[in-house]
């Protein structure tokens, strides 16, 4: 791995952006009275990932970086639930849900990687 000047240069980091970007535009289309509750906490889970790696990365230790890596994996989890429970609500279509869970999973592994990896040095 090369050094890492900035969070900018991480690919967790540029996916979770793409990511939340996606989660914002899909949870447009959620209930008009939802638009407080579950899309709201599932909008700002997805921001929680990208902001946490930037966090982290703009820390002095290392061991900092790897706490913000663990708040954003969190976030990822929290995020998760919230999903299936867009599912489960039919505010999610089955592709929709597949889709989005699978770009999370990515994210999640690769947060794990990172924190392994910056654990190591």
């Amino acid at each position: 791995m090369n050094k890492v000047s900035t969070h900018r240069d991480l690919d967790v980091w540029k996916k979770s952006i793409d990511f939340t970007t996606s989660i914002y535009k899909i949870s447009k289309k959620f209930p008009d009275d939802e638009k407080y509750g579950l899309a709201n906490q599932i909008r700002r889970a997805a921001v929680s990932i990208p902001s946490n790696i930037a966090e982290g990365a703009a820390r002095q230790s290392n061991k900092e970086f790897i706490q913000f890596l663990y708040v954003a994996l969190g976030s990822s989890t929290e995020l998760e639930t919230q999903l299936i429970i867009s599912k489960k609500l039919d505010y999610l279509n089955d592709g929709e849900f597949e889709d989005l869970n699978e770009k999370l999973n990515n994210i999640s592994k690769m947060l794990l990687g990172l924190i392994r990896y910056q654990k190591s040095k």
